[in-house]
């Protein structure tokens, strides 16, 4: 029988959103001697903004990974090759044979094949020559006909008999998923894993993905950004009260507070325009933006992220809580797009869920300014000329005194401070 050759298809890794130049492999989710179809899912990266599953756009037989999981992809280099179609099961099984005779390496990335390299390249005979002149034995129930010699390898160093698995692949041939999955199996599930550090320094942990970007942009924003912080206490009773009002006027409605804060933000930015802006250090300018991107910190197991609701100032105080729940629970999961954690033009941080009273809070570069909410907590406070116990929380605001000085700044802080004491003062801008 003879089995054309295999067109190879070379998928190099995708832009994956704006500003984004490379993204590391977290898990790929084929083997090589796998089929795969058009759009399907191949391997999980990790940009600098989120995790990205990466769809395949040829269909065919997994040829080759060109990188292992942890390492670190430029836009454009090489991803994954794909054969155009699915081999005979002839063809695969003198593949496969003819990949034991050659040591090659490059059936799964990162493994040996215990061969010492070639002086030169051997040439692969074609399928049906191999088929001819090296038949495969007939295979016993659940017997592998052809293994390669670095699956071979993998299932020996874990201790796993190949002739006790049933083969998954073209011809009853045994994949390297085959031996990973009784790997699984007889693998005990560890604990909570500890690192140690070594015996002569301390434990280096790889700066990457999200943490890596966090700690570029706001290294840049010290570097670059002239900022000053001010702050206030406040009495937030009253938003307390508008919060449980709007609640109560349609059960089942949740507006939360960080909601009300957006809404106030965005009141505040009308208001003063000049902290809605950005500077262009090459051109000596400053871009005063006509919209709201509202920012907002979100915490993840990956690290501190930065979800954008687009066009805020176009949103009502319920829409406006249900972007910021939708964008905080796609955060969490780690499936925001890359064009939700870019564009802002202010930032909102609540660092007060974390149980704090006050920060200087560092601008999200190349943003002009953040404002950040403390915890809210009962207090003694002077209402009409008595003490009182009163909800009372600090707002702090971070500037860019290149795009303002500090009477615009302490101008909008209270206005928010204002809004926060006395939320109908909103109304005023409806």
């Amino acid at each position: 029988m003879t089995t054309a050759a295999i067109d190879e298809q070379l998928f190099r890794l995708p832009d994956l959103g704006e500003g984004l130049t490379e993204a590391e492999i977290v898990e790929w989710k084929v083997a090589v001697g796998d089929t795969v179809t058009i759009d399907q899912i191949v391997v999980e990266v990790e940009t600098a903004k989120a995790a990205v599953e990466v769809p395949v756009p040829y269909a065919g037989t997994v040829l080759r990974l060109h990188a292992e999981a942890g390492t670190a992809l430029g836009v454009g280099e090489a991803l994954i090759t794909v054969g155009a179609g699915a081999p005979a099961p002839e063809a695969a099984a003198a593949q496969y044979r003819e990949e034991e005779r050659a040591g090659s390496g490059n059936v799964l990335i990162g493994y040996g094949t215990g061969h010492e390299p070639a002086p030169r390249r051997r040439r692969r005979r074609p399928a049906a020559e191999a088929v001819t002149t090296a038949p495969a034995p007939v295979a016993e129930p659940h017997a592998p006909r052809v293994v390669s010699p670095l699956v071979r390898r993998l299932a020996r160093d874990h201790g796993i008999d190949l002739a006790s698995l049933a083969p998954s692949g073209p011809a009853g041939v045994v994949l390297r998923r085959d031996v990973e999955e009784a790997v699984a199996r007889s693998t005990p599930v560890p604990s909570e894993p500890t690192p140690e550090p070594a015996s002569d320094g301390p434990v280096r942990i790889p700066l990457r993905g999200v943490r890596k970007t966090v700690a570029d942009k706001l290294a840049r924003s010290r570097t670059e950004i002239p900022d000053a912080t001010t702050w206030v206490d406040v009495d937030a009773t009253g938003l307390l009260q508008a919060k449980k009002a709007l609640e109560a006027a349609e059960p089942g409605r949740r507006v939360g507070l960080l909601a009300l804060l957006a809404r106030i933000c965005v009141a505040g930015l009308r208001r003063y325009p000049e902290l809605n802006s950005a500077v262009d250090t090459e051109r000596r300018e400053i871009l005063r933006f006509e919209e709201v991107h509202l920012g907002f910190a979100a915490q993840t197991e990956r690290g501190l992220v930065v979800p954008v609701v687009r066009d805020a100032h176009r949103l009502t105080t319920v829409q406006l809580a249900a972007e910021l729940a939708r964008l905080t629970e796609l955060a969490r999961t780690g499936n925001l797009p890359p064009d939700r954690l870019t564009g802002g033009t202010f930032t909102l941080n609540n660092y007060g869920v974390f149980g704090v009273d006050g920060s200087t809070p560092i601008i999200n570069h190349p943003e002009a300014a953040l404002l950040g909410v403390g915890r809210i907590v009962d207090k003694p406070w002077v209402v009409d000329g008595e003490l009182a116990v009163r909800k009372v929380t600090q707002l702090s605001f971070s500037f860019d005194h290149r795009v303002c000085d500090g009477g615009t700044a302490g101008g909008f802080l209270r206005f928010v401070a204002d809004c926060v004491e006395r939320p109908a003062i909103l109304l005023a801008d409806v």
